[in-house]
């Protein structure tokens, strides 16, 4: 009875802190998918031209996404040890790397915005003049991107992610609606097309992450927030934890790009649905990273508090957890896919040859969850080469050559390469779970 008490308790504790992370992580999520329902009616080489900036700018935002993971393991490490008023002290940490990192990075893109677009040339000028502006405007938006990323991993490392999530929320809100009227003109306004929905979304960024700089400055001060900057060998660990993650996250995004850029030497058709199905993908794996978050959170306080064997079960009752959470969100896309792509495609045909790569995708994430929630809860231990060196062996090594051998040189299509990409969650997922078990991460000082 005690036992199952227990376990109770430790759901109660994952979901209060889970389900408001895969709130946040849906709606980032939304995002791109906002974007794409609304370009949709425009056309397919619209669609494509979006997806091109789309994949471009992920690979952006993952140049700085380790920020996120690397100050929530560092917050929640000052959690577990009891050391409040340091807690913010490397959200202020990551303000110095956006200022001295994200800024010129995101000038960079801006003038090298052809050259990398080049790699998806497909179709017509006109897609591939689109495709350029709407990733050079996205890219303006980066230095918010870091410093949300920053924020997200506070409020997260402190166990309350209710505070991201509200901003978040609202900002979205005023994507959708932006965006609308900046694609279409209305209200006045000049009709941008995809244009308007990089500016929509980029808006978005700055709005939010100004109001969640504004919301610190009046709730963290307690905490150390823009006050405790001078710590050289605490902002030298965090830049060796948040490089690490970048660099696998960075690795993973070119990937992405690299599986888009092969599909698009099958045709501007499966680039239109690889962008739907991809987009689909991102979001749905959404949740099992928002649970993953909650695992760094949980595994670096119990680590902070010098409880590994803690620690060890967080992970394997958030993995748990988080595959039902999938399961059930999957079955419905399994079972009615058409239902789903009606949403994204007017053609019958194109929904027709999609049907079979979007259940491929939801099977494929439901046997991921080991690695969605791993790869954060490593990231939480400090695992971060680890978690890098098995990211990377697999897309690399295993994905991408295959992705390519499969479809475009053997001509196998659009289902073949999706088959490979099942098969390749299915290695990460065993992987991860072979390292967790071995408990080696339990030692590593962050």
């Amino acid at each position: 009875m005690g036992s199952g008490v227990q376990l109770l308790q430790r759901l109660a504790t994952i979901f209060s802190l889970g389900f408001p992370i895969m709130l946040t992580m849906l709606s980032q999520g939304v995002m791109n998918l906002v974007d794409a329902a609304l370009v949709a009616p425009m056309g397919e080489d619209a669609l494509a031209a979006v997806g091109a900036g789309n994949y471009a700018n992920f690979v952006a935002v993952s140049l700085v996404a380790g920020l996120s993971a690397a100050i929530q393991a560092q917050v929640a490490r000052h959690v577990g040890r009891g050391q409040l008023t340091e807690c913010a002290m490397p959200v202020n940490h990551g303000l110095l790397i956006t200022l001295c990192f994200a800024l010129p990075l995101a000038v960079v893109l801006l003038f090298a915005a052809p050259w990398l677009l080049k790699l998806f040339a497909q179709g017509s000028p006109a897609y591939n003049t689109e495709a350029t502006d709407y990733f050079q405007i996205r890219a303006t938006g980066l230095p918010a991107a870091a410093m949300s990323l920053s924020f997200r991993g506070f409020w997260n490392g402190i166990g309350e992610p209710k505070e991201y999530l509200k901003v978040l929320v609202c900002t979205h809100l005023g994507n959708v609606l932006v965006s609308f009227l900046l694609i279409y003109g209305k209200l006045g306004l000049p009709a941008m097309g995809i244009q308007g929905a990089a500016l929509g979304t980029v808006l978005s960024l700055y709005s939010g992450a100004l109001l969640n700089g504004w919301i610190l400055s009046k709730q963290a001060r307690k905490y150390g927030f823009l006050t405790h900057w001078r710590n050289p060998v605490a902002l030298k660990r965090l830049i060796f934890l948040a490089i690490p993650d970048s660099l696998q996250q960075t690795l993973f995004a070119l990937g992405m790009m690299m599986l888009f850029a092969i599909v698009a030497q099958l045709g501007i058709s499966e680039m239109a649905i690889a962008h739907v199905l991809l987009t689909i993908s991102l979001v749905l794996v959404l949740p099992g990273q928002g649970l993953g978050m909650a695992a760094n959170t949980l595994v670096s306080q119990s680590l902070g508090a010098r409880q590994p064997g803690t620690a060890r079960r967080w992970g394997q009752q958030v993995m748990y957890t988080a595959s039902v959470v999938l399961l059930l969100l999957c079955l419905p896309l399994i079972l009615l896919p058409e239902q789903v792509l009606t949403l994204f495609f007017q053609d019958p045909a194109l929904r027709a040859k999609a049907v079979t790569p979007l259940q491929l995708t939801c099977l494929g994430i439901v046997l991921d969850a080991p690695s969605l929630v791993f790869v954060q809860a490593l990231l939480g231990a400090g695992a971060n080469r680890t978690v890098l060196t098995i990211r990377f062996s697999t897309q690399w090594l295993f994905l991408l050559p295959l992705s390519w051998l499969t479809g475009p040189a053997l001509g196998f299509g659009l289902n073949a390469v999706w088959v490979v990409s099942t098969l390749h969650r299915v290695i990460s997922s065993t992987s991860f779970l072979v390292v967790w078990r071995s408990q080696k991460w339990c030692k590593i000082e962050v």
